[in-house]
Parts: C-alpha cells; sequence; structure tokens
C-alpha cells in the first residue's frame, strides 16, 4: 500500500498456476512468506520499460535481481517480461511469466 509510485512486476495466471503443487497454499498460510514474494515483485518508483532495459539489475523491496535482455526479450529474476508499461494511478505494471521466489 502506499501512494507510490510503484512499478509491480505481475505474474499472470499461468504463472501462478505453474507453481508447484501446493506452493500457492503454503503460501498462504504464511504471511510473512507471502509477504516476501510479495515484495519480491515491487520495484519503489515509476520504471517503464524503456528504462529498464538499460539497467542491469533491479532492486525490488525484498531483493536484487538480474535483468537480461536477450535477442529482444527481457528478463527479470528469470521471469520473461510479457506486456510492459500498463499505466496505473500509482505507477506502472509490467506483466511476467513466472512467479519470483526469493531465495
Amino acid at each position: 500500500s502506499g501512494e507510490g509510485p510503484f512499478t509491480v512486476l505481475a505474474p499472470t495466471n499461468d504463472a501462478f498456476a505453474a507453481l508447484p503443487a501446493g506452493a500457492l497454499d503454503g503460501l498462504l498460510a504464511d504471511p510473512e512468506a507471502l509477504a516476501s514474494v510479495l515484495k519480491a515483485h515491487v520495484v519503489s518508483g515509476k520504471v517503464k520499460a524503456a528504462t529498464v532495459v538499460t539497467l542491469p539489475q533491479v532492486e525490488t523491496l525484498n531483493g536484487t535481481y538480474a535483468v537480461a535482455v536477450t535477442d529482444g526479450v527481457v528478463s527479470i529474476g528469470g521471469a520473461t517480461v510479457i506486456a510492459t508499461d500498463l499505466m496505473a494511478g500509482n505507477g506502472v505494471v509490467h506483466l511476467i511469466d513466472t512467479v519470483i521466489l526469493p531465495n
């Protein structure tokens, strides 16, 4: 919560469906672990795609993840970015194909 601005790396429904059996239920039963995963998907500030591709890494609210650009495909923390610059009232959203699980 908060005014922002924030950048959210939002996993798709398919990304959540691809989690190992029981992983989502386990996260929902453990508020601290769930908060950790959620914070791994939020960057402080409004970071649009044109900036993301120039960065070697992004610092989320729960860790730093490498940014890789290969043949025009961008990945962050191993998750492929599939849609960018979805503007929100308090920042920007980039859709990713994988749930980022902190180490």
